[in-house]
């Protein structure tokens, strides 16, 4: 068959890597956010290794290359490196079209407050499915590191994230099975909520947070110290 999920990041990465000749703002920080991203691809990637040699997920190989790395196709390395950047992109696009594209601080902290407190107590309850326990309290982390430290990026990403979420149904919805006859990447549902948006289990978002603003937040830091030094 067709390496489609290989198609998915290429046609992916095509249009931000058009456009980064316009929003030369935040290419110009390259080395910087390859940093941020390879940290948190590792991390993402460990997590991955792991949940696919216990089956909390499989890959179709059919929809792949066939190049094979730490028993999972070269496409989920590429994701890690791809996708951040894609969505990243349309974040900084956003905030630099519109500074006030953002939401409300007030509505921002009570938002971070109910969501931690939902995907905490929702993580309690589900601590035997791991995909859904481990997934909720890393975005519990971001949020609470977000709240703390990053206020106002935390403002603005929800906003962008809105955005995000548009592409992201779209990509995630092809490797989870939509508009396909055979998924590319395989959900254990005795390991989530087996709860779907369509045919995406409903972790996949705050895994998507999670891996976006987790790297947005090197980005800022590495980025805030380089600026004091130059």
């Amino acid at each position: 068959m067709t390496p489609l999920y290989f198609y998915i990041l290429l046609f992916s990465i095509a249009v931000p890597l058009l456009y980064t000749i316009i929003f030369k703002d935040f290419i110009k920080y390259w080395k910087l956010f390859t940093i941020s991203t390879v940290v948190v691809a590792l991390i993402f990637l460990i997590w991955d290794y792991y949940f696919t040699a216990i089956g909390v997920w499989s890959f179709n190989y059919d929809y792949c290359l066939g190049i094979e790395l730490l028993g999972m196709p070269i496409e989920e390395w590429l994701f890690f490196l791809i996708i951040p950047f894609c969505s990243l992109f349309i974040h900084y696009c956003a905030i630099t079209i519109n500074p006030n594209f953002k939401f409300n601080k007030k509505a921002s902290l009570y938002f971070t407050l109910i969501l931690m407190a939902l995907v905490i107590t929702v993580a309690a309850a589900n601590i035997t499915k791991y995909y859904t326990a481990v997934n909720f309290l890393l975005l519990a982390m971001v949020l609470f590191l977000g709240l703390l430290f990053f206020r106002t990026h935390l403002q603005e990403f929800y906003a962008s994230f809105i955005l995000i979420l548009i592409p992201f149904f779209i990509v995630n919805g092809i490797l989870t099975g939509s508009f396909i006859e055979v998924p590319i990447v395989s959900y254990n549902n005795l390991e989530n909520l087996g709860i779907r948006l369509f045919t995406i289990p409903i972790e996949d978002i705050g895994y998507a947070f999670s891996m976006l603003f987790g790297n947005l937040m090197i980005f800022e830091t590495l980025k805030k110290r380089f600026l004091k030094t130059t």
